[in-house]
Order: structure tokens, then C-alpha cells, then sequence
């Protein structure tokens, strides 16, 4: 769906194609596209020239094809990462009116009173429920500061079937009612079935015609009521917008290894998202939380289908969030992202197995996606928006084998083959590039004024940035080589549960990291033996992949030590603008729900 008007700035009897909510020329998009395709495409094949290079001196044989096609494999995705980067610094820094550009839907927006009615939905499942409520209370209570308040519901769907947990979550709705909102509701399925947007459904198909929007909400997630009503607002303005996605950082962390890894994260985010969303346009994101989604459109067109059959792969969508937002978009709706950072918070996991256990998750859902690819009336950049899901996951093995085949090349003794020069200033090149989406995010915060202040101050910064920088070298290959073996196993029918996620810090036993990651350590203490024996001259440049399989078990002992995370608390180390000037929002949300007798009316 797309609509023509008469431009005035092209000639009579030219038409201008707009997007469906009519925020932007759709063939200035299509123009971005084809730039961004070709920018990628030149670097990718600049890659594979100098590859060539690098084993062209003695001839070719079966390790080094292996090496090329993984590089292929695995490339695309680290140079796309690269050129979002490069474009969303440029937005934020070099072009004029760049957010404007990116995000259209974000500007001019009115400051009226809101005509419409939103739900907010949270999602529970068998996790300890005072957190989540506590963030609720401090949604209402700042959405009732805005004086929009009568605007918005909300609605608690439990998917628990934990009894005791199930009488917490009872026991503190009771408590909460009133601070709620005089229309607040409580719903507990006894099953998961569909997960949790098959809980969603069933309730918005039961009430969900009462509201224009709904904003799901995941058991870690926080807004303000500010940036709520304004996300309301953008909506009202574009009736063809269906997806509005926050762009959603971390919030303050006690666990070392969240502090770390958000901090790469928020940093990364930023000028990728930017970039993305550049040329995305009305293909835009959804991550199934923290995001206003137009409810009648969203009833009619983004029904999930079960998948048929028996496997891990079958039954129902596990990633439901970009599905829904391609068939929003094959609707005729808008899905856009709002690419900076505007009071929009969730929690990261606290250890290094939690972390990989939620990926694991993520990579099964996204496996589905080879089912939907063929779907009819889909966008050409919806398609590759779900390839790219796919295909960012198959990068995990083709690393893992690209590096087995190295090693393999260097024991053999193949020097004679290899341009070692260049093969060497194109392992630094690589890694640069993927590194780069951070390092655009450290020059943003240099660049803005009093930004590094933000970041607790220059010292502190650079501290958390060397910091996250060795803790991302050393990550990488444990969480490759953990998505290379699960992809192993989804071959054989391995599947994975839909449970309960860890939220907070806690000390992770021995036992268990050994059992989690005994094949990442061995694997590593293997080819680093025969590297050794074979080649030890290999083994300074094979470290950054072996220090990370070795050391496996270490890293995340280590990140998870409470101790290490109230140390980097207190010194401020990774610490995000939030914690460093506590938010004021984040602060209530960790007040306790006062009883019931203490309770005010809701507005």
C-alpha cells in the first residue's frame, strides 16, 4: 500500500510514492537500499579479493576452499553491522537534521491531549513478581503525572503454573490494585500454550477491541510515562503506523557481567540502529517489547500460524516479534523504530550461561523463519530483514569451522601457500569492522557536549570501554561456539524449553559452569595442543579465539562474582548516564508496594 500526491518540487504530472503513513518518498528509501546493498556488496567482494590473495601464492586446496565459503557465510553480516555504524555516526554528527531523516515519525510531533485508549500488557512466568509489579506502580503513577493517565490500562497476563509463584503474583495484584488503576486487570493461564503471544491474543481477541493500542511489556521491562504518551501521540498522527518500537537500553546493573555487557551494548546500539533505520524505513523492527502496536490491524493480520509437524523447528513461532511485524507491514501498516534512547529500559542477563540460554532461545525462533520466507504479498525488504535473522545465526559455525580449517592449514605446514602479510592485516580489518558499531558509539559520547561526563567522566569511560572491548573478544567465541553446537543438535531434534529467565545477580556455582561449557574448554585446550606442538608460531594470532574457549569457565565465574559487581558499582566502572545520575523513574520502580491501606486512588 503505498500513496501518490502531487510534489511540488518535481515537475507537473509527476507523482511522488509515498509510504503507506505517508512520513517519507518511498523511492528515496528504495534508493538508500540500493546504495547501502551496493556498499555492502563492494566491501564484501573487496573481502573476498583479498582473500584470494592470501591463498593464491601455492594454489588452492580443499582447507583453503573451506576457509572462503565460510568467510562468505560469515562476512555479510559483520560488513552490514559496519555500514549501519559508519551511516548512523554520519546521521548523528556530519548530515543536517539526520534524525529527520532516519525517523520521520519522531518530529513535529503535536502536544495534545491524547483521543485514544492504550493497555498495557506485562508478561509473567514463573518469576519472582515483586520487580515487576513495582515497575508497573511507577508506570502509572508517572503516566498519571503527564495528566494522561485516564488514557491507559493496564493488564498483568500470567503464563505461571509455578503455584507458589502464582500466589505471589495474586497477593501482590491485590496489593497493587489501586495504585494500578481503577480498570486494572489480572489474568493467569494454566498453560503457555502459544507462549506468550498466544496468551497476548487470546486476551486482546476477548478485549482488545476496547483499545486503539497496546504496549507489550516484558516481566523486566520499565517506561516512562512520558515517553509513553509520546510514542501515543506519534501514532495518533500517522493512522498507517502499526508498529512503533523504543529503542530499549539496559537498565543499571549489579551483576559484572550485565554492567559489561550493556555497556557495549548501549554503545553498539545507537549508531546501528540509527543507520538501520536510515534505510529500513517502514520495514522497521519489532523485538516484542517496549513497542505501541495499533491493535485492530495487529488482530485482523498478525495471526501466527502453528507450524506442521513434530520437530523443533514445528509447531508454534517462538520469535514471534519480526513475524508480526512483516505481516504488519504486508497489511499496509508502517513499522518504524524510534533509533535514540528515550526512557525505554529492560534488564540483561546476569551471567555468561544465562546469556547464552536466552541466545539459544532466540536462535531456535529464528531457525523457524526458513518456513515463512516463501510467504505471499511479503515485502522484498521484509524477506531480507528474516533471511538476515536466519543467516546471523549460521555466522556462529561458519567461524567456528573457518577457525578449525586455519588451524588445520598452519599444522600442516602450508606457509608456502599463504600470503601471511596479508592474511594477517585482514584479520585485524575484520575485526575492527566488527568492533566498529561500538567504537561509533565511543565517538558519539566524545563528540556531544559533556557526553563522556555522562559516563561518569574520562577515565571511566575509557576504563569501561578497554574493559567491554577484551570482555567481547573473549565472549565471542564461547557463544559461537555454543550456537554452533545447538545448531548440531537441532539436526537431531534438541530443542529448547520456554521458562523462566534469571534476573538477578547471584554467585554461579562451579558445577554448573562446568557443565555448561566443559565442551568450549576442552575444544580449546585441544587445538591449542596441537597448535603448540605443530605450530607454535600460530598460536599468538589464534589467542583472542583460544583465550575465549579456554578460559570459558573463568569468564564466567568470574563476571557472575556479586562481589565484582558491587566493586564496578562503586567505582563507576561501565557504569551507563542512568546509574551515574540515577533516573528518577528507575528509582521509584525500586520502591516497595506499599499496602493496601497506604494506597492512594489511581487518577
Amino acid at each position: 500500500m503505498t500513496d501518490k500526491v502531487q510534489s511540488a518540487n518535481l515537475p507537473h504530472g509527476h507523482e511522488t510514492v509515498r509510504t503507506p503513513a505517508g512520513l517519507q518518498d518511498a523511492r528515496v528509501l528504495t534508493w538508500r537500499r540500493r546504495m547501502v546493498f551496493a556498499l555492502n556488496l563492494v566491501t564484501i567482494a573487496a573481502l573476498l579479493t583479498a582473500l584470494l590473495f592470501v591463498f593464491g601464492e601455492g594454489g588452492w586446496n580443499l582447507t583453503d576452499i573451506v576457509i572462503f565459503v565460510c568467510v562468505m557465510i560469515g562476512a555479510p553480516w559483520t560488513v552490514m553491522g559496519f555500514w549501519n555504524a559508519v551511516i548512523g555516526l554520519w546521521l548523528m554528527h556530519g548530515a543536517r537534521d539526520g534524525l529527520r531523516a532516519a525517523a520521520p515519525q519522531m518530529l513535529d510531533v503535536p502536544d495534545a491531549a491524547l483521543s485514544t485508549r492504550t493497555v498495557l500488557t506485562m508478561f509473567l512466568r514463573n518469576e519472582p513478581p515483586e520487580a515487576s509489579f513495582a515497575r508497573l506502580v511507577e508506570m502509572r503513577r508517572t503516566l498519571d503525572e503527564t495528566g494522561q493517565g485516564a488514557a491507559f490500562d493496564i493488564a498483568i497476563l500470567s503464563d505461571t503454573d509455578d503455584l507458589e509463584i502464582a500466589a505471589e503474583e495474586d497477593a501482590l495484584f491485590a496489593q497493587s490494585r489501586m495504585l494500578l488503576g481503577a480498570n486494572a486487570v489480572y489474568r493467569r493461564r494454566t498453560d503457555n500454550t502459544g507462549f506468550k503471544t498466544g496468551n497476548l491474543r487470546s486476551w486482546l481477541s476477548a478485549h482488545g477491541r476496547a483499545y486503539d493500542f497496546f504496549l507489550p511489556l516484558d516481566t523486566d521491562s520499565l517506561m516512562s510515562g512520558p515517553a509513553i504518551v509520546r510514542m501515543v501521540r506519534m501514532m495518533e498522527s500517522h493512522p498507517n503506523l502499526g508498529i512503533l518500537q523504543s529503542l530499549v537500553v539496559g537498565a543499571p546493573a549489579r551483576s559484572a557481567f550485565a554492567r559489561i555487557f550493556q555497556f557495549g551494548m548501549r554503545h553498539g546500539m545507537r549508531s546501528f540502529t540509527i543507520g538501520a533505520a536510515w534505510w529500513h524505513g517502514d520495514c522497521g523492527p519489532y523485538w516484542g517489547h517496549n513497542a505501541l502496536i495499533r491493535t485492530t490491524p495487529f488482530l485482523r493480520h498478525c495471526r501466527l500460524p502453528i507450524l506442521p509437524g513434530n520437530g523443533p523447528l514445528d509447531g508454534h513461532i517462538m520469535s514471534h516479534d519480526q513475524v508480526e511485524a512483516v505481516l504488519m507491514r504486508r497489511a499496509g501498516f508502517e513499522c518504524r523504530v524510534m533509533p535514540v534512547e528515550g526512557e525505554s529500559w529492560e534488564e540483561n542477563p546476569p551471567t555468561l550461561l544465562d546469556f547464552t540460554k536466552r541466545d539459544l532461545r532466540w536462535c531456535q525462533g529464528n531457525m523457524q523463519y526458513f518456513r515463512i520466507l516463501g510467504w505471499k504479498g511479503l515485502q522484498p525488504m521484509s524477506r531480507f530483514q528474516l533471511f538476515a535473522a536466519v543467516m546471523m545465526y549460521f555466522g556462529a559455525p561458519a567461524w567456528m569451522l573457518m577457525t578449525g580449517a586455519a588451524a588445520f592449514k598452519l599444522m600442516e605446514g602450508d606457509f608456502q601457500q599463504v600470503n601471511l602479510a596479508f592474511g594477517l592485516s585482514m584479520f585485524f580489518i575484520m575485526v575492527a569492522m566488527s568492533l566498529f558499531p561500538k567504537i561509533a558509539g565511543w565517538i558519539d559520547v566524545m563528540l556531544r557536549p559533556g557526553g563522556i561526563k555522562t559516563y561518569g567522566g574520562g577515565w571511566r569511560f575509557a576504563a569501561g570501554a578497554l574493559i567491554e572491548t577484551l570482555f567481547s573478544i573473549l565472549l565471542a567465541p564461547v557463544v559461537a561456539f555454543r550456537v554452533t553446537l545447538f545448531l548440531i543438535g537441532l539436526l537431531f531434534g534438541k530443542s529448547v524449553i520456554w521458562g523462566a529467565q534469571n534476573r538477578d545477580p547471584y554467585a554461579l556455582p562451579l558445577g554448573t559452569a562446568i557443565r555448561g561449557l566443559w565442551p568450549q574448554t576442552l575444544a580449546g585446550t585441544i587445538l591449542a595442543g596441537l597448535l603448540l606442538s605443530m605450530a607454535p608460531a600460530a598460536l599468538v594470532w589464534a589467542l583472542p579465539v583460544l583465550a575465549g574457549l579456554i578460559f570459558s569457565i573463568p569468564l564466567a565465574l568470574i563476571t557472575a562474582f556479586p562481589a565484582l559487581g558491587r566493586l564496578l558499582a562503586k567505582r563507576g566502572i561501565c557504569a551507563v548516564p542512568d546509574e551515574v545520575t540515577e533516573h528518577p523513574v528507575l528509582k521509584g520502580a525500586t520502591l516497595p508496594i506499599p499496602l493496601p491501606t497506604e494506597a492512594r486512588p489511581a487518577a
